[in-house]
């Protein structure tokens, strides 16, 4: 959103300043364009964040070679923590589960100190997410959670992380803004935020396309206060009619780039 590169560096460097401590980037923002960028603000601010990235390769070798271009890209000798980016289908976690999958390639990374924690991230299935946290060694998790509950992520993936005291991360809060909105299926975003928030998570991820968005979704979480059951209750109903549309929408999406591409947290 930011296509001049002092104005994303400047929204960066506010988020930061503003409380930010979780930065949450990937290789497919831009093709390296975004880890790119949070290298120039890491060279100076590494050690004020907990910082994320995501390769989206399936095999071993791809992965290793992906991540040791991101470690360049954003100017560190390690990340925080790195996913293997958009699990899909049992298809997919069958190539990633492979002998030579980017598990394997992730655990390594974990073992030569390239990453301290890995996790998997996901917004189409939850029963395949499930697997996956049921058949690895994984640290953490990021999901779509929120009130469409598209995918089945709350119901079934959430339970399997808990049960492993996993790092849990929502995602896909406003749904890539297709909840946001008056009408069937939608509703405001101060209610999104606060219904994902309410759920039993270590964070949660949404984009900041503008700094009055940035702030706006920071004085939220400064006043949160969870939800309490009917209400999240009441938003799930209210949200249920967007179910089906939030799941086609977000077949083979990868989070960016996108007219609001889920870049940075708040």
């Amino acid at each position: 959103m930011y296509e001049e590169e002092d104005k994303a560096l400047a929204a960066l460097n506010r988020a930061i300043d503003l409380g930010i401590t979780y930065l949450d980037t990937a290789y497919a923002y831009g093709d390296g364009k975004s880890e790119s960028r949070v290298g120039q603000v890491m060279a100076k601010r590494r050690k004020e964040v907990w910082l994320a990235t995501k390769i989206p390769d399936r095999t071993r070798d791809e992965f290793l070679r992906r991540l040791e271009g991101s470690l360049k890209r954003l100017q560190v000798d390690h990340v925080d923590l790195v996913h293997i980016h958009g699990v899909g289908q049992a298809d997919d976690l069958a190539k990633i589960e492979a002998p030579n999958g980017a598990i394997k390639g992730a655990l390594e990374a974990r073992d030569q100190k390239m990453t301290r924690f890995i996790g998997m991230t996901s917004h189409t299935s939850g029963e395949v997410m499930a697997q996956a946290i049921r058949h690895n060694d994984l640290d953490c998790v990021q999901m779509a959670l929120n009130a469409s509950r598209n995918g089945r992520f709350e119901e079934l993936a959430l339970p399997e992380a808990r049960k492993k005291n996993l790092g849990i991360i929502a995602m896909k809060v406003t749904g890539q803004e297709f909840l946001l909105g008056s009408g069937s299926g939608k509703t405001d975003i101060k209610s999104l935020l606060r219904y994902s928030m309410s759920l039993p998570v270590t964070s949660t991820v949404v984009g900041m396309p503008r700094l009055e968005m940035l702030e706006h979704n920071i004085e939220t979480a400064r006043g949160f206060s969870p939800l309490p059951e009917q209400e999240m209750e009441q938003l799930r109903q209210q949200l249920t009619p967007a179910r089906d549309g939030m799941e086609k929408r977000l077949v083979g999406h990868l989070d960016g780039p996108t007219a609001n591409p889920e870049i940075f947290c708040a």
